[in-house]
C-alpha cells in the first residue's frame, strides 16, 4: 500500500485565517482597517472612549449577527431585532459571534439566575421524574404557573349535528397562592396614601403623580361612590371601603367609560408588582416609604406552593435545592445517582459546574437576577457557553474581569484561554494588565478619546506593546506605590450586628473624612455590608452601577441639565423662548422631528436610518440655527466636548458640571452624543460627575475604575483626593490594586465567597496590610506592590 505525500500548498479552505476589517467608520473611527487572527485571543485595548467597543462590537460582532439574521425565513425575521449595516467598506473572514456583554439582566422579579440559565428547567424536570410524591409535570414545580382549574359545556358538530358534551380541565402549577410566585408579600402603610385631615378635592391622595386635577383623582371625585368634598377620616364604612378596597367597576365620567377601582389594589397593581429596581428613583422611594415587604407567610419566601415543596429527593425538596449556595447544591447532585436520569443529570451538573468555574459559586438559583452586578450578570451569560460543543465561533466579551478580585481574574483567564483552545476566536475589550498579558495578539486604540481617539496605534504582540510607545504600552507596567502616610479618620459610621446576605454578625467601624477601600473576593459581601448598611441619609451620596435609563433622544446635556443653561443662554441672547431651542419641541425639525436622521421601515428586512437632507444631521430646523451665541449655534455647541464647552460657556452651574466631567475622564464626549452610546465605565463617571457637588457628603462609590484605562486610574485616584480634602468621606468598593495602594484604610471580607466570606478579615492601612496579613487581598497587592 502506497501512502501519498501531503501537498507542500495550503487548500485554499484553510487560507482564511484573518478577520480582515476594511475602512471601520462607525462611531468615532477614522477609516481603520485591521486583521485578526482567528482561533487566537485578541484584546482590544485603548483609553475609555477610542473606539475599542465600536470596533469589536457596533462592527465586528454587529455584521456577523445581522448575517446570520439574514439566514432565516422573512417570516421569522420579522420578529427579531433589526440590526443596521456597520459603516465599514469590508468585513470578510467573518465567523458566527455570541456576545457575552455586560448589559444587566432584566429586572424583573419572576427572573432568577435558575431561570435565566436554564438549570432551575432541569431542576423541575429532575423533581417531576424522581420526587416523591409525585406531584405532576414539571410546570406543577413552576413559580410562575398557578394551578387553575375548569369545567363547562362545549357544543361541536358532529355528523352533521350539533353535539354538547361536558369538559373539564386542571393545571397543576407550582406557584405559591399567596405571594403569586413573587416569594414576598406587602403590607401598605395607609398614612402614606392620604392624608385623613384632607379631602380628595383638597389633595388628600398624596401618592406621586395624582394631582388634584389630573384623571387619577378625577376618578375618585366623579366616581359617585365617595363625597370629593368630604374629609377622609369622616367616611362612613361603606365609603372608606370603596375608596381603599373597592373591586373594579364599570363608571362614566364626563361621558368616558372608565374603569373605578380601590387605591389599594389600584396602586398594588400600578406599583407594587412591578419590580422596584425598575421604577424611576421618586417612585422607588415612595414604595419604599409606603410599603413594607416581608417573606411570604404561606411559602416561606420560596415562591412555590405546598405541593411542590413536599415532593422531595433525598429529604431535599426543589425549594432547599435552589436556595442552597451552588457550590454546595453542586455536592448534593452528585449524590443522586438514579440512571432512568442519568442524560439530565449530566446536563445539569455541567451546568451547576460552569456556575463554579466561573466563579459563582457563592450565589443560589433562587436569586434574582435583577440583584447581580454587571460583572455577574456576565459571568451568568457564559455560563451557557463554556461546555458548548460549538467551534469556530467568535466570542466577544467586554471587560469580563469587572467585578472580579485579582484572585478571580486568574481563573477568567483560564477560560477564555479554554474557550480559544476548542479553535474559537476570543476577542476581548479590556484595561488589566493581567489579562493583555495572556493575548495573542493586541489591537490598540487611540491616540486619545472621542475625536482624538478611533485610529488604530499597535497591533500585533504583547512585547511590542511594551515597546511601542503607545499610552497602553508606556501604561503597560505602571504600578501603584504604597502610600508614605495615611490621613486621620475625623470618626467613624459605626456598623453593628449586620447579616444581610451572607454576612456574619459583623461589627466594623467605617473611618469618616478620610478614603476608605472596602475589597475582598467577588462574593464575600463587600456590597452586602455598604449598601445594606451606610443609611440613607440626605448626605450620603450612593453612585452604583446601576444603569442610566436613556433613549436616543438623551443626551450628557439633557442628563446633566446643562441643555437647560444652554437654552436660556440663548433665549436670552436672542430675545426668544428657551423651548425653541430643544429639538424635543419646538425647535425640531419638521422633517426628522429632531432625530437628525430619517428612518424608514422596511418591514422584516433592516431598518435604515439616512442623514436628513433639510437640517443635516443637526436636528434643529433652519429657523433655530439662524439664532447665535458668541458666534455659535445651538447645534454647533451640542457638538462641543466637554472641554470645548468648558471654555466656551465661562462661569456658571453648567461649567461646574462640565469641569467635574472633565475630572472623572469625561472631557471627550460631545454634550449631544445619545445617552445610549455611552459604555457602562462611561455612564457611571457621568452619574459620578452629577453628584460631586457635595461638600462634607459620604460618598460611595462602587467600583469606580469600570472601564478605566491604566492612564485614566491615576486621574481617578486624584479626583478622590480632591474629594476627600474637600471635606468629603470616600467609600470605594473596589477590587482595583492601584486603588487599594492609595487608600487610607483597607476593610478587607472574605476570606471566601458566599457562606465561606461574610467576615472581616482585616482592618488597617495598606502598609499593615502588605506587611503582616495573609488574606488573598494581602497575598496580591503584595504582589503587585513589589513588582
Amino acid at each position: 500500500m502506497t501512502r501519498q505525500e501531503p501537498s507542500p500548498t495550503v487548500h485554499i479552505a484553510d487560507s482564511h485565517e484573518v478577520i480582515r476589517v476594511v475602512g471601520a467608520r462607525e462611531n468615532n473611527l477614522k477609516n481603520v482597517s485591521v486583521e485578526i487572527p482567528k482561533r487566537r485571543l485578541t484584546v482590544f485595548t485603548g483609553v475609555s472612549g477610542s473606539g475599542k467597543s465600536s470596533l469589536v462590537f457596533a462592527t465586528i460582532a454587529n455584521e456577523s449577527q445581522r448575517l446570520i439574521n439574514e439566514t432565516y425565513p422573512t417570516f421569522v425575521q420579522q420578529f427579531m431585532g433589526q440590526l443596521n449595516r456597520p459603516e465599514v467598506d469590508a468585513l470578510e473572514n467573518v465567523s458566527p459571534a455570541i456576545i457575552v456583554d455586560q448589559e444587566r439582566m432584566g429586572a424583573n422579579t419572576r427572573s432568577t439566575v435558575g431561570t435565566a440559565t436554564d438549570a432551575h428547567a432541569m431542576l423541575r424536570l429532575l423533581f417531576s421524574r424522581i420526587g416523591q410524591p409525585h406531584v405532576g409535570s414539571p410546570q406543577a414545580f413552576s413559580f410562575n404557573i398557578p394551578s387553575v382549574s375548569g369545567a363547562g359545556a362545549v357544543t361541536f358538530e358532529k355528523g352533521g349535528k350539533k353535539v354538547k358534551e361536558r369538559r373539564s380541565f386542571e393545571i397543576t402549577g407550582g406557584m405559591c397562592p399567596g405571594c403569586e410566585g413573587l416569594g414576598e408579600v406587602s403590607q401598605i402603610d395607609l398614612d402614606e396614601l392620604f392624608d385623613s385631615d384632607k379631602s380628595i378635592s383638597e389633595g388628600a391622595i398624596t401618592v406621586p403623580g395624582y394631582s388634584v386635577d389630573g384623571w387619577m383623582v378625577r376618578q375618585f371625585a366623579e366616581s359617585g361612590f365617595i363625597d370629593p368634598d368630604k374629609k377622609i377620616k369622616d367616611y362612613t364604612e361603606q365609603e372608606r371601603a370603596d375608596f381603599l378596597y373597592k373591586e373594579p367597576t364599570k363608571v362614566k365620567i364626563q361621558s368616558i367609560n372608565m374603569t373605578y377601582e380601590g387605591i389599594v389594589p389600584k396602586i398594588t397593581k400600578s406599583l407594587l408588582q412591578k419590580d422596584r429596581d425598575s421604577l424611576q428613583p421618586h417612585m422607588r422611594a415612595f414604595v419604599d416609604r409606603a410599603v413594607k415587604f416581608t417573606a411570604c407567610p404561606d411559602c416561606g419566601g420560596t415562591r412555590l406552593n405546598e405541593g411542590a415543596r413536599s415532593s422531595k429527593i433525598r429529604g431535599i425538596s426543589i425549594a432547599d435545592a435552589a436556595a442552597m449556595q451552588i457550590s454546595d447544591l453542586a455536592a448534593w447532585l452528585d449524590t443522586v445517582d438514579d440512571p432512568e436520569v442519568a442524560p439530565l443529570m449530566a446536563g445539569l451538573r455541567q451546568t451547576i459546574a460552569s456556575f463554579v468555574e466561573v466563579g459563582l459559586g457563592y450565589l443560589s438559583l433562587d436569586r434574582s437576577s435583577g440583584t447581580l452586578s454587571g460583572g455577574e450578570s456576565q459571568r451568568t451569560k457564559m455560563i451557557r457557553h463554556l461546555g458548548s460543543a460549538l467551534t469556530d465561533i467568535s466570542y466577544v466579551f467586554d471587560e469580563p474581569t469587572a467585578g472580579l478580585h485579582p484572585h478571580d481574574i486568574q481563573r477568567m483567564n483560564r477560560l477564555l484561554q479554554q474557550l480559544r483552545d476548542k479553535g474559537n476566536t476570543v476577542l476581548v475589550v479590556e484595561h488589566k494588565p493581567e489579562v493583555i498579558e495572556i493575548a495573542d495578539h493586541i489591537v490598540d486604540l487611540g491616540p486619545g478619546a472621542g475625536r482624538a481617539g478611533g485610529e488604530v496605534q499597535y497591533e500585533g504582540d504583547v512585547a511590542g506593546l511594551r515597546a511601542s510607545q503607545t499610552i497602553t504600552g508606556r501604561h503597560l507596567d505602571d504600578r501603584a506605590k504604597l502610600k508614605e502616610s495615611t490621613r486621620t479618620a475625623k470618626g467613624v459610621l459605626e456598623i453593628r450586628g449586620a447579616g444581610q446576605h451572607n454576612l456574619q454578625d459583623v461589627d466594623v467601624d467605617i473611618p469618616l473624612g478620610i478614603l476608605t477601600v472596602v475589597t475582598g473576593v467577588a462574593g464575600s459581601g463587600k456590597s452586602s455590608l455598604i449598601h445594606g448598611n451606610v443609611p440613607a441619609f440626605d448626605d450620603v451620596v450612593v453612585v452604583d452601577q446601576s444603569p442610566i435609563k436613556g433613549n436616543r433622544r438623551s443626551s450628557p446635556a439633557t442628563y446633566t441639565g446643562i441643555l437647560d443653561t444652554v437654552r436660556s443662554a440663548f433665549a436670552k441672547a436672542n430675545g426668544v423662548k428657551p423651548a425653541l431651542f430643544s429639538a424635543n419641541s419646538e425647535g425640531a425639525c419638521p422633517a426628522c422631528r429632531g432625530l437628525g436622521v430619517i428612518i424608514t421601515n422596511l418591514g422584516f428586512t433592516q431598518t435604515v436610518e439616512t442623514l436628513c437632507e433639510l437640517c443635516e444631521g443637526s436636528g434643529f430646523s433652519d429657523e433655530v440655527l439662524e439664532y447665535r451665541l458668541e458666534g455659535k449655534n445651538i447645534a454647533e455647541v451640542l457638538a462641543m466636548s466637554a472641554s470645548e464647552a468648558a471654555e466656551f460657556l465661562g462661569k456658571g452651574p453648567a461649567h461646574t458640571i462640565l469641569l467635574r466631567m472633565i475630572d472623572v475622564g469625561l472631557g471627550y464626549i460631545t454634550l449631544g452624543q445619545a445617552l445610549n452610546t455611552l459604555s457602562g465605565g462611561e455612564r457611571q463617571r457621568l452619574k459620578l460627575a452629577i453628584s460631586m457637588a457635595k461638600k462634607g457628603a459620604v460618598y460611595v462609590l462602587d467600583e469606580p475604575t469600570t472601564g478605566l484605562h491604566l492612564a485614566d486610574v491615576d486621574n481617578m485616584l486624584a479626583m478622590l483626593d480632591r474629594l476627600v480634602d474637600a471635606g468629603n468621606s470616600v467609600i470605594v468598593i473596589e477590587h482595583h490594586q492601584a486603588v487599594m495602594a492609595h487608600a487610607d484604610w483597607i476593610i478587607d471580607l472574605g476570606p471566601g465567597a458566599g457562606h465561606d466570606g461574610g467576615r472581616i478579615v482585616f482592618e488597617g492601612t495598606p502598609a499593615e496590610l502588605v506587611a503582616s496579613a495573609e488574606t488573598l487581598t494581602a497575598q496580591h497587592l503584595r504582589a503587585y506592590v513589589a513588582r
